[in-house]
């Protein structure tokens, strides 16, 4: 456990090594911030030895207080203030660089994690770890590299001037101190489990409020909100008694500390009062002592609260590593190279694949070979592997066994963005950001002019609605696209393949949540941009794919027939059955 420690620290520092020269500047500032309090003890010395003490005259001693009083007070308006702010200023700008580079760093983690990881996880609790977790992790910059030094310098500083004041007095006013390092390895050597206990149970509840929000829907058109509000609260309690554990063991720790250093100004007036009673220390001097143990003590405060502060950083820091180490299980090989001039042949070899190891077999040795240009459906039942096939192309998934192949070559010796640039996906439910049209309709082709935009919107038959919203093109459609229909936001989508123009096109049920207006409209769109061009097709309306070149029929994740619509039709198996019976269900409903 130490050695994961150790390691996620030396990895977090490697956020921090190009800001040491700010850090280090806001450490020399904070010596000076935390050095210049360390007089006050010496001048109250000097004040009741020197003045107060003695017999020289009392306007000599007045003179000489103003000037003490003068010079103190430009010490402490005309450098300090200056000082304090730098202090701040340096050590919060070092700490927010590194967690802006963090998070950088998390996010670009998030888009090279496969789609299989996000099956098994929730959103909710990988924002938990960008966001809260993260910020926990300022504390190791600002804290444990910067206040702990600097505690422990002002510690060292006040030290040496009370072994300079006098080495018996220093020896008593630190005999406590050893108390403190036990009292600090029992209590913390449980306080960053809690720690960890405590931020997972908010992440478990951040993922359940994020998924419940995006579903406020079905939460209420099935009446479930006594239901939801019941399961909330247990998560919510679940995280009260992990916060309340935290909260008690902190509580233990203070409660522990706080007597330790209250007992040992006691011990000091005791031994001092003594001291001045036989002789061997000046008022003075059992004053400046009991100033200093304010001075030395309040560091060890900060100290005890840095440690828990640091603990709970150092659980976070573990929390984004653990995170940044989830593998990669897609990646460019070695070897791959980019991929240019396109013809968009492809070529499934002995292909099987499954979703996880203990996983059935989502498809089973898939064979296919799809000219350049050719237009090619796949059609079956739910669950019959279709849009898993369709899937592997762009490798958003890898097969188990066999190989892919486009224009001949294996795509896992093509650079990922290469392949993907040369492919355009249309989903049945295409995601929409929130933000203007413009804006998502440029998702295809990030540089391009308003111009372009309202080209590819006009061969998306999309053209027209966009000119009748409130905005146009700068209209703002919400989060996910709420503000526009089904078969709005589908053209939209369809836009952006057209501004991409790529040499190989996905289409998976792209029509099939749509009513009969919208699908006409969107049919003929998808029948511009098939053209000259390799185009998938996944369909559960049958209708849609009559004109395809090849039509491949999948059950269980195997092809169990193949050839072009009529020829299906002639065969009389599976898919001479289904048609027939779409064919009559739309009979009927003309009817």
């Amino acid at each position: 456990m130490g050695d994961v420690r150790m390691k996620s620290m030396g990895r977090y520092m490697q956020f921090v090594k190009p800001y040491w020269k700010e850090i280090s500047l806001a450490m020399t500032v904070g010596i000076l911030k935390f050095g210049i309090p360390l007089l006050l003890p010496l001048l109250l010395k000097y004040v009741v030895d020197d003045l107060l003490l003695t017999s020289m005259p009392a306007q000599e001693k007045i003179d000489r207080l103003i000037w003490i009083v003068i010079i103190v007070f430009v010490i402490f308006t005309v450098i300090r203030a200056p000082v304090e702010y730098y202090r701040q200023y340096f050590a919060q700008w070092a700490a927010s660089k590194v967690l802006f580079d963090l998070r950088n760093k998390l996010y670009q983690h998030i888009q090279l994690l496969s789609l299989k990881y996000y099956h098994n996880q929730k959103v909710g609790q990988i924002i938990s770890r960008v966001i809260h977790d993260v910020e926990q992790t300022k504390e190791f910059v600002v804290t444990g590299l910067m206040n702990i030094w600097l505690d422990l310098a002002t510690l060292s500083i006040a030290i040496c001037f009370m072994l300079w004041l006098d080495p018996w007095m220093t020896m008593i006013s630190l005999a406590i101190f050893p108390l403190y390092g036990v009292s600090v390895k029992y209590f913390f050597q449980n306080l960053k489990r809690f720690t960890k206990e405590r931020s997972q149970a908010l992440a478990e509840l951040q993922g359940y409020l994020h998924e419940r929000i995006q579903g406020i829907a079905v939460i209420r058109s099935f009446h479930l909100e006594k239901v939801e509000q019941e399961r909330f609260e247990r998560k919510n309690m679940n995280l009260l008694t992990k916060a309340m554990t935290h909260s008690k063991w902190i509580a233990k720790t203070f409660a522990t500390i706080n007597t330790l250093t209250d007992l040992a100004p006691i011990i000091v007036i005791a031994f001092s009062a003594y001291q001045v009673i036989q002789g061997n220390l000046t008022i003075g001097g059992m004053t400046a002592f009991y100033g200093y143990m304010g001075l030395i003590y309040s560091p060890i405060r900060r100290l005890v609260n840095s440690s828990t502060t640091l603990t709970q950083a150092q659980a976070s820091i573990e929390r984004v590593y653990e995170f940044l180490d989830e593998p990669y299980d897609i990646v460019d090989e070695p070897n791959a190279k980019p991929i240019s001039r396109v013809s968009g042949s492809i070529i499934f070899n002995h292909v099987d694949f499954s979703y996880g190891s203990s996983d059935q077999k989502a498809l089973k040795d898939i064979c296919i070979k799809i000219e350049a240009g050719q237009t090619v459906a796949f059609v079956g039942a739910s669950g019959g592997g279709k849009s898993s096939l369709i899937s592997l192309i762009p490798r958003f998934y890898d097969p188990d066994e066999g190989q892919i192949r486009i224009d001949n070559i294996d795509i896992r010796d093509i650079e990922l963005e290469s392949l993907r640039e040369n492919i355009g996906i249309v989903m049945q439910d295409n995601f929409l950001f929130s933000g203007s049209v413009f804006d998502n309709i440029r998702i295809g082709k990030p540089t391009a002019s308003l111009e372009e935009v309202m080209v590819a919107s006009q061969q998306a038959n999309a053209h027209d609605f966009i000119m009748g919203l409130s905005d146009g093109y700068d209209t703002e459609i919400g989060e996910r696209g709420v503000k526009l229909s089904g078969g709005q936001k589908q053209r939209i989508a369809i836009a952006r393949v057209f501004l991409k123009n790529p040499p190989i096109l996905i289409l998976d049920e792209a029509t099939s949540a749509l009513d009969l207006n919208s699908e006409h409209l969107i049919q003929s769109s998808l029948e511009k941009i098939e053209e000259n061009r390799t185009t998938l097709i996944v369909a559960h309306r049958l209708s849609t794919i009559t004109h395809a070149d090849h039509i491949f029929v999948l059950d269980e994740g195997q092809i169990i027939e193949h050839g072009t619509h009529e020829q299906l039709l002639q065969e009389g198996g599976k898919y001479s059955r289904l048609y027939q019976v779409q064919h009559l269900a739309k009979e009927r409903q003309g009817s």
